[in-house]
C-alpha cells in the first residue's frame, strides 16, 4: 500500500516529496503493428501503477496509426516519467496527458443490466430517465441500459441500480478527443 494513498498500490515507495498522487488520462497514438499494445502496457504495469482504464482502435486506415486511451494513477513525477518513457518507444508517435488539457471532452459508454418487478423496475425507469439512459433491451423482469458520459455519471448511475436489481455491467473505458480544430 501506499502511504500518500492506500488505494494506489505500487512496488515503488512514494515519499511526500514527489507530489499527491492524481488521476491522468493519456492518449497515446502509435504506429498500428503487432505488439504494440502490450508494450505500452508492459511500460506502465512495469512501474507499478495499475490501468483503470484501456481503450484502443485503429483511428487513422492510411496511416496504420492506433489510439490508445489509459487511465491510471501516480504522483506527479511518476506521471511525467512514464509519458517520457512511453514517447521513447519506437512504434509511439505522440503521447498527450489528456487530464492537462482544458480543451479535452472525456466520455465513457455502459450497458448496464438490472433484473426488477414492481417498484424496483418503476424506479429504475425513473433513475435512467434522470441519466438520459436508453433501455437497449426490456422484458418482463429485466432492463439492459446504454449510459454515456463523464466517469462520475456513469458511475453513479450504477450505484444508484444497484439496489434495484443490477446484476451486471460492460463499460467501454474513457474515450476522449479535444474540441475545435487541432488534432491529436
Amino acid at each position: 500500500m501506499n502511504a500518500a494513498n492506500p488505494t494506489l498500490q505500487s512496488v515503488y515507495p512514494v515519499t511526500g516529496d514527489e507530489g499527491a498522487v492524481r488521476e491522468v488520462i493519456l492518449a497515446v497514438i502509435v504506429d498500428n503493428e503487432p505488439g504494440v499494445l502490450s508494450r505500452v502496457v508492459g511500460l506502465i504495469s512495469a512501474r507499478g501503477y495499475n490501468i483503470e482504464s484501456l481503450t484502443v482502435a485503429e483511428t487513422d486506415m492510411e496511416k496504420h496509426t492506433s489510439r490508445i486511451t489509459v487511465v491510471t494513477q501516480g504522483t506527479p513525477a511518476k506521471i511525467e516519467q512514464i509519458k517520457a518513457q512511453l514517447g521513447r518507444l519506437v512504434p509511439v508517435r505522440r503521447v498527450i496527458d489528456v487530464s492537462a488539457e482544458s480543451d479535452a471532452l472525456e466520455r465513457e459508454l455502459a450497458l448496464v443490466k438490472v433484473v426488477a418487478t414492481g417498484e424496483h423496475r418503476l424506479e429504475a425507469m425513473r433513475v435512467s430517465g434522470i441519466f438520459r439512459a436508453r433501455a437497449l433491451d426490456t422484458t418482463q423482469t429485466s432492463f439492459v441500459f446504454e449510459v454515456t458520459g463523464a466517469r462520475d455519471k456513469i458511475n453513479a448511475f450504477i450505484e444508484l441500480m444497484k439496489p434495484l436489481g443490477l446484476t451486471e455491467v460492460s463499460r467501454t473505458g474513457v474515450l476522449s478527443i479535444r474540441r475545435g480544430v487541432e488534432r491529436d
